[in-house]
């Protein structure tokens, strides 16, 4: 079985947080609830999630939603 790897740090994890069945390990996890929302850390890690979780999401609402607009 394949390791699972952080969507923000790609390392390999064994604890952390689980959205969407993408996985945020507990160091980024910190780091993000804990970083400034006017720094680049906390853009880099919103970017991480817009990317792998959020884009996930909204196609799969795109069948059941039909008046959702981007």
């Amino acid at each position: 079985m394949k390791k699972q790897a952080c969507i923000i740090c790609r390392k390999p994890l064994n604890n952390g947080i689980i959205i969407n069945g993408k996985r945020i390990c507990k160091c980024c996890e910190e780091r993000l609830i804990n970083s400034d929302m006017n720094t680049d850390f906390y853009d880099y890690y919103k970017d991480c999630i817009k990317k792998t979780i959020v884009q996930i999401t909204l196609k799969g609402e795109d069948i059941r939603c039909l008046n959702y607009h981007l």
